[in-house]
């Protein structure tokens, strides 16, 4: 792997190991990114591997194409989300593919990068969505809904205790145009910081999950990943906190199951088949060695599931 990459990828080698790439094989990356994982599945998939990479971030699309480059018509580039894998794949003229990767959240790439809004490090427009030319920004949200719906969206999506008082703060201090300006404002209601993460770490991160509507992306991203596998295919997930890891291990779980049911429930009428089945029992984590090397990896978590 090239170690020039921007993006260092998390559980690159576990996640190869998941695969096996074969040249045989036909594979998407839906969270494309940099390229990281893209270049090590196209590398062992040597000489005839096909993949197809998704993303919605035209920065991180541009830097793939560029680093993908050598592999000629083994890789097609699209600028969508994951959520549309099934009909993308129609498109092409493929009815089911070997292996599908989502490697969810935000890359450390777009973290660095300032005038994206992710980050509280440096002054910046608060824009914070993947897709710079549609949708809402994090500004508009925080500057037009009403505190109720900023306090759930603070709650639901970064689990801050305080925030029906960041809400608050914000209606109080509107209009908020900059991610310092944000940060500053929640450093506030908590009266300053002791420990090593920055208070605003939580809503920062809830805003940016709300921005790109991440969760019911994940959600509906699982379910045509599933449809899109060929028998004996198998899809890989990477989550980076709880709510993701939560979707995943729920949907995975209720995918491996015939019967899906109330457990109190005498006799099955639900008529659910599983069409996966538990490929990791428990999720793969990132040795301490990874971790040393990529902070930003140690709440890494890999599960996996296989068509049947």
């Amino acid at each position: 792997m090239d170690n020039q990459l921007p993006h260092q990828p998390v559980l690159y080698q576990e996640t190869l190991n998941i695969f096996q790439p074969k040249s045989t094989g036909i594979y998407v990356d839906g969270t494309l990114g940099a390229g990281g994982h893209a270049f090590g599945i196209l590398e062992t998939s040597s000489p005839n591997g096909r993949l197809i990479g998704l993303d919605l971030d035209g920065q991180a699309i541009s830097i793939a194409r560029k680093r993908l480059a050598v592999f000629g018509k083994r890789v097609t580039i699209l600028n969508e989300s994951y959520v549309n894998i099934h009909h993308n794949l129609q498109n092409l003229g493929i009815t089911c593919v070997t292996g599908i990767l989502l490697d969810l959240g935000l890359s450390s790439m777009q973290l660095d990068t300032a005038q994206r809004g992710f980050s509280f490090i440096k002054e910046a427009p608060l824009d914070m969505r993947f897709d710079r030319s549609a949708g809402k920004t994090a500004a508009e949200l925080v500057n037009n809904l009403k505190v109720e719906e900023i306090a759930e969206i603070l709650f639901e999506y970064g689990e801050e205790p305080r925030a029906r008082e960041i809400a608050k703060a914000i209606i109080q201090n509107r209009p908020i145009h900059t991610t310092t300006q944000l940060a500053d404002l929640i450093s506030g209601v908590y009266r300053g910081y002791r420990n090593r993460i920055h208070p605003g770490t939580r809503s920062f991160q809830a805003l940016r999950i709300a921005v790109n509507d991440e969760l019911e992306t994940l959600k509906k991203g699982l379910a045509e990943g599933i449809n899109s596998l060929c028998k004996g295919g198998r899809i890989a997930v990477i989550s980076f906190h709880s709510l993701e890891d939560r979707i995943v291990k729920q949907y995975f779980r209720r995918e491996s199951k015939d019967c899906i049911c109330p457990p109190e429930q005498p006799v099955c009428t639900c008529a659910h088949k599983a069409a996966v089945r538990l490929f990791t029992k428990k999720p793969i984590v990132p040795k301490n060695e990874e971790i040393e090397g990529n902070p930003r990896a140690r709440s890494a978590k890999l599960r996996v599931v296989e068509k049947i």
